[in-house]
């Protein structure tokens, strides 16, 4: 696997996310090794949070969040996504796979920092890898934050408005991942926020992961990863752990499985799911703060 890793001074003067990267190296099940990585505040000893993005964005995505989380007594973890961020980037589109995602994540949680009694946290991509992790290993969780995600399994249709992104992101000579980010949020990004969501990628060469990801969600009953999803939804919806769904009021694309998430989940049950107003796709971006108070509030509860 041909690996790619951004250069160090495209992270420099990053506005409002001056947490110290961190690094963990993964060996990938063909033998390889990656690293990953992840920004990480509050207590060591707090309870874990475990924040999982989605794309095309990275850990700078939750930097509204983690300040909130760290002051309410809580151990925030956002790592990159093997292919984004600060993490090592297969350079190829064949080499990433929904599998592959899900396990290079169970590696970076369990393996090397040995996570339990997780709170997952889980927006777009974040949710699509979280879920099947909670339903694999549910023994390591405590509960869980559905934010604008969902688990698909190709038995419905994706949005028209997704097939389109698809379509860009796979066929787009240029991906411009700062305007991708801006069009999924109601907030207008600065020209320094929109270049933080750039960095990452010095070129091209390094957007195999944004332009493959898209591809990986089950569209068909047959997709690859179609029997794995629905084999979680059916594990997740007999858990009995609390389950929150916390989703924004303006994202089109995800919003129909936050009404599927809250009356298919046992631990979704006789709670609160608070709807996060003003926000967009990408609601960390748009009202990260609130999103920070809930989770907290979720987990002290």
């Amino acid at each position: 696997m041909r690996l790619l890793r951004t250069p160090d001074d495209r992270f420099s003067d990053l506005p409002d996310f001056d947490f110290e990267p961190r690094y963990a190296e993964l060996v990938d099940l063909h033998g390889g090794v990656i690293r990953v990585g992840y920004v990480e505040a509050g207590p060591e000893d707090g309870p874990p949070v475990l924040l999982l993005h989605g794309e095309p964005t990275w850990s700078y995505l939750y930097r509204k969040v983690i300040p909130v989380l760290a002051d309410a007594g809580l151990r925030a973890i956002a790592p990159d996504l093997v292919g984004f961020g600060r993490s090592d980037k297969p350079g190829d589109m064949v080499d990433h796979t929904y599998q592959r995602h899900v396990e290079w994540m169970r590696a970076f949680a369990f393996d090397v920092l040995d996570l339990t009694d997780v709170t997952l946290v889980g927006q777009d991509w974040g949710g699509l890898i979280g879920l099947r992790l909670v339903a694999e290993n549910p023994d390591r969780f405590a509960r869980v934050v559905a934010a604008n995600t969902g688990l698909p399994t190709g038995d419905t249709d994706m949005p028209e408005l997704w097939h389109k992104f698809r379509d860009a992101m796979e066929n787009a000579q240029v991906i411009d991942v700062g305007r991708f980010v801006q069009s999924g949020c109601q907030t207008k990004l600065s020209e320094e926020v929109r270049a933080a969501y750039d960095a990452p990628f010095p070129n091209e060469m390094y957007k195999a992961a944004p332009r493959a990801m898209p591809s990986l969600v089950p569209i068909t009953p047959g997709d690859p990863a179609s029997a794995a999803n629905r084999a979680a939804l059916k594990v997740l919806s007999e858990l009995n752990k609390p389950f929150l769904v916390s989703f924004s009021d303006g994202d089109p694309i995800t919003a129909p499985w936050g009404l599927e998430l809250r009356g298919s989940m046992r631990g979704a049950r006789e709670l609160e799911h608070p709807t996060i107003t003003g926000a967009g796709h990408f609601l960390q971006e748009d009202a990260g703060g609130r999103l920070g108070e809930v989770i907290a509030r979720f987990v002290r509860s």
